[in-house]
């Protein structure tokens, strides 16, 4: 009988799934987490594992392999001025997703940080819209091939700011400004507080930790307003700047979000 390896030997199947373990410590996303252990990528205190669910103690010393972290480092994280009529994820009827834009003649160069990195077909690959921008919205649109910047964006603890300028028309409830900030909810679930301040008569600018699906637009029809123009101009530390409209750029390896 062929002797086990003791460095594959298996993890007891008590304690958190290793993908669910990386992903809340932001090595990666679970789908990735995933792929890592089938490729035996992944080590669980020294020891490899190669079988999906396995389980490991919450304080497990969890880590990937030169390999994995190769992957991780050719992933991209493109930043796009999104227009109006392209939807951020999957198309829908009559309309054109987002990441068509992302093509080389489409890529911007910034001449105050000229672009060291040259487009190639594989970067669109696998690449997701992180958070939702919808059709009728335009601005800031993140699309990445990297889970963990996917989790940083989306997961349902993320607190990185999301920032909106929003034109508006009609007559604010008298509370109206109160309420956007702190007392609204949405699909039965109260909304995150949120910073609203008048940036002239008919626009506001919204600060908001989350992204549920035409989240600003709803939030002003409950206190008398009604959108008329939405432009994201900010996530986290990243700002859309000069970034003209229909074009992207890359997002350079020393700008965190």
């Amino acid at each position: 009988m062929q002797k086990k390896n003791p460095a594959e030997s298996a993890v007891p199947p008590s304690g958190i799934r290793i993908s669910k373990l990386l992903a809340e410590r932001g090595l990666c996303s679970r789908r990735e987490a995933d792929r890592y252990i089938e490729r035996g990528q992944v080590f669980v205190d020294g020891v490899r594992v190669t079988e999906l669910g396995t389980r490991a103690a919450p304080d497990a010393r969890i880590t990937l392999d030169k390999a994995a972290k190769q992957t991780q480092a050719r992933q991209v994280t493109i930043l796009l001025h999104k227009p109006v009529g392209f939807v951020s994820g999957q198309p829908e009827p009559g309309y054109k997703p987002a990441i068509l834009l992302i093509r080389r003649e489409n890529q911007w160069q910034d001449a105050k940080h000229p672009e060291r990195q040259a487009f190639e077909p594989r970067h669109v690959q696998g690449l997701a819209p992180a958070g939702r921008l919808d059709i009728d919205s335009t601005g800031l649109l993140v699309l990445t091939q990297d889970g963990r910047v996917a989790r940083q964006l989306i997961d349902e603890d993320s607190r990185v700011e999301k920032e909106y300028l929003v034109r508006v028309s009609g007559q604010i409830a008298r509370d109206g400004i109160e309420r956007l900030r702190c007392g609204l909810s949405l699909d039965g679930k109260k909304l995150k507080p949120a910073q609203v301040d008048w940036q002239n008569a008919d626009q506001l600018r919204f600060i908001l930790h989350e992204g549920k699906k035409r989240q600003i637009r709803r939030m002003c029809e409950q206190v008398g307003l009604s959108v008329t123009g939405l432009k994201r101009v900010r996530i986290g530390q990243i700002c859309l700047g000069q970034l003209p409209l229909g074009r992207w750029r890359y997002l350079r390896t020393e700008e965190r979000f």
